[in-house]
């Protein structure tokens, strides 16, 4: 099993925080609120169930379970994110109880939860040995872990691919994509869980137009508004010329707005 050393660890852990604290991503979170309630449908969230709400940002998927009556936790290192999400519970009046913490580290004992749930989140954690151990942890035997983790091969795999080509990721870090690949899910969960069940689902991107999802991700989505601050103006338009491009041939749409397929791989493991 691979491991880090607490030096290279921290820096990472404090690099990812500072790029997803960029921009404002509880504008995209927003749009991905299907992708929570199909989780917490596909799980069977039940009420007065204990869930924890790993990588949590602005609480989607958080609120989907406490929206089904369970006793819900949402945990995330960002806190611009969590405050957004305080705000949204206070708004639905919504018992959910937000903390601050790493995915790679749950401040939890074992077999805390029933339900343990994470929506495109905890796939973007550094250590994905270690997250999965943690994962696995926190649920109680007999409890589920449920995931929504982009593959690599659809749109947002894409277009992380074409984020690590003109900001290549640290070498000693696996690809966040990899925890939407059936192979990869079943190494880093399979010898905790007793079933483990996968489904590929596609969610669609619905903008005016490309231009416009260009604008909205420029300005609020971490790994995106980082890179542009890093490229040089010349190699930055070459970049967004690329984004354009790929989000225009996954694009639907015959009326000139962007209504486009992105591919994730829903897991639902029932623990040992």
């Amino acid at each position: 099993m691979e491991s880090f050393s607490p030096i290279d660890q921290a820096a990472l852990r404090s690099g990812q925080q500072r790029t997803w604290a960029s921009g404002d991503y509880s504008v995209i979170a927003g749009t991905f609120v299907l992708m929570s309630e199909n989780l917490c449908e596909a799980v069977d969230v039940h009420a007065n169930q204990e869930v924890l709400d790993v990588a949590t940002g602005s609480g989607n998927t958080a609120l989907a379970a406490a929206r089904r009556w369970g006793r819900v936790t949402g945990l995330d290192y960002v806190p611009a994110l969590l405050e957004r999400g305080r705000e949204r519970a206070a708004a639905e009046h919504l018992p959910v109880t937000f903390l601050a913490g790493d995915a790679q580290k749950l401040p939890f004992p074992a077999a805390s939860f029933d339900i343990v749930l994470s929506t495109i989140g905890t796939m973007f954690a550094p250590d994905q040995d270690r997250v999965a151990a943690e994962l696995l942890r926190v649920c109680r035997p007999g409890g589920k872990i449920g995931l929504a983790n982009w593959t690599p091969d659809g749109l947002y795999g894409q277009i992380f691919h074409t984020i690590e080509a003109y900001i290549p990721a640290a070498a000693e870090v696996k690809s966040p994509a990899l925890w939407g690949t059936e192979e990869r899910v079943r190494e880093l969960l399979g010898s905790g869980v007793s079933a483990l069940h996968m489904t590929r689902r596609d969610f669609f991107w619905r903008y005016r137009s490309s231009q416009h999802w260009l604008e909205v991700f420029g300005n609020c989505f971490g790994p995106i508004v980082a890179a542009l601050k890093a490229l040089e103006p010349e190699t930055r338009t070459r970049f967004t010329h690329d984004l354009i491009a790929l989000v225009e041939q996954a694009n639907r749409a015959q009326d000139g707005t962007l209504v486009a397929p992105a591919e994730y791989l829903e897991v639902v493991a029932i623990r040992k």
